[in-house]
């Protein structure tokens, strides 16, 4: 989770009456973190906001939403190529689940260059992303044992 991350979940969680923040289990995608570490670590960047909850979750985001009678999903944008990715998620979710709306938030300048996978760089060779993610993100990531 990058700063980037956080803003868009405290920002979210003024405007919603309740925010779900979804870990998603994908196996096909190689993760540093098992999905318990991901959500624990998720839980510690909420915790200060009483109507924003985690959950873990597999499949398809369109499915999970689905079955839990949400209707919207808050996505954040960075620049074009997230617009271009986003855009077509946002579709092709509103085709698997009518009347699901995305909402999207563009993210605050002082985070635009800040990815997830600049930070997976980052810790894997031992450099400092120390600016890039909250607190008790770096915390759990320095203490780690890799």
């Amino acid at each position: 989770m990058t700063k980037g991350h956080a803003d868009l979940i405290e920002r979210g969680a003024r405007i919603a009456d309740e925010l779900i923040v979804g870990i998603i289990q994908n196996v096909n995608k190689k993760t540093l973190f098992s999905i318990e570490e991901r959500k624990e670590m998720v839980e510690s960047v909420v915790a200060p906001f009483p109507n924003v909850r985690v959950v873990m979750f597999e499949g398809l985001l369109a499915d999970y939403l689905k079955a839990n009678q949400i209707q919207a999903v808050l996505r954040g944008l960075r620049a074009t190529l997230d617009f271009e990715y986003e855009i077509q998620m946002a579709q092709i979710n509103s085709k698997l689940y009518k009347g699901m709306e995305t909402v999207f938030l563009m993210t605050d300048e002082r985070y635009s260059y800040i990815s997830s996978s600049a930070v997976r760089e980052l810790y894997s060779l031992g450099g400092d992303f120390s600016d890039m993610v909250p607190d008790t993100i770096y915390e759990y990531m320095k203490n780690y044992k890799r």
